[in-house]
């Protein structure tokens, strides 16, 4: 049984996401943000950095993991699915999972404060980080013109970017004449656990059409960014 720790985020979602198409049993425990459970001690004993998702794997000793994408890998290699033994076919998985972790991500991660969250609207700021989030789209719509998956085989490289690239409008980034990663995101709905996966630990799927909910959204994630 995995015990998984997390919030509605992307990054929570690559786990949840993870879980689900890995068919593997877990518990959730929502981790509130906005109430500072993420630096809380017990908290903090599973994920030093005080950062969602986190999981303890009590088949395995209880062992504690934290960050998504070495997350993604145990559970990939646990179940010998999502991820290849052959090295050289392994290195292509890790290196769009790296491409998420080390550039969509946090980029998109950066959009969303200064366009959504942050108190001062800098738009110098969000139009570096927009531009940057359009930047790395095209990248790999250019991949996926040529390619039905990131890295031969469906995989968690295709999972871990998903999970941000599907909340483009959220970071205010538009995907037009990306027909290429259009059809890779819409595809990616459906397969197995993905619309279950991103509805863990609650489905926040309906913030830009409900503008009530997402004033209340961006006022409670506008303080974690004032912390």
């Amino acid at each position: 049984m995995i015990e998984l720790y997390t919030s509605p985020t992307p990054n929570g979602h690559k786990v949840s996401c993870t879980l689900e198409a890995l068919e593997l049993d877990y518990d959730t425990h929502i981790i509130n943000l906005t109430d500072g459970d993420q630096n809380k001690p017990e908290f903090l004993k599973i994920s030093p950095n005080g950062r969602i998702p986190a999981i303890i794997d009590k088949s395995n000793n209880d062992l504690h993991i934290f960050e998504s994408g070495a997350i993604m890998i145990y559970l990939a290699e646990k179940t010998n699915k999502l991820i290849p033994k052959n090295p050289s076919k392994k290195a292509k998985v890790l290196e769009w999972l790296m491409f998420q972790m080390g550039g969509v991500g946090p980029m998109m991660g950066q959009a969303n404060v200064f366009f959504r969250y942050f108190p001062e609207k800098i738009q110098p700021a969000i139009d570096r980080y927009q531009n940057e989030c359009r930047r790395l789209f095209e990248v790999l719509d250019k991949h996926l013109s040529n390619n039905d998956w990131l890295a031969g085989d469906y995989s968690i490289a295709d999972i871990a970017n998903w999970c941000w690239v599907r909340t483009h409008n959220w970071s205010g980034v538009s995907i037009d004449g990306l027909d290429h990663l259009d059809r890779w995101k819409n595809m990616m709905y459906d397969q197995p656990g993905m619309k279950k996966g991103i509805k863990v630990p609650i489905p926040v799927e309906n913030l830009l059409k409900d503008k009530n909910k997402a004033a209340e959204f961006i006022k409670n994630s506008s303080k974690i960014v004032k912390k």
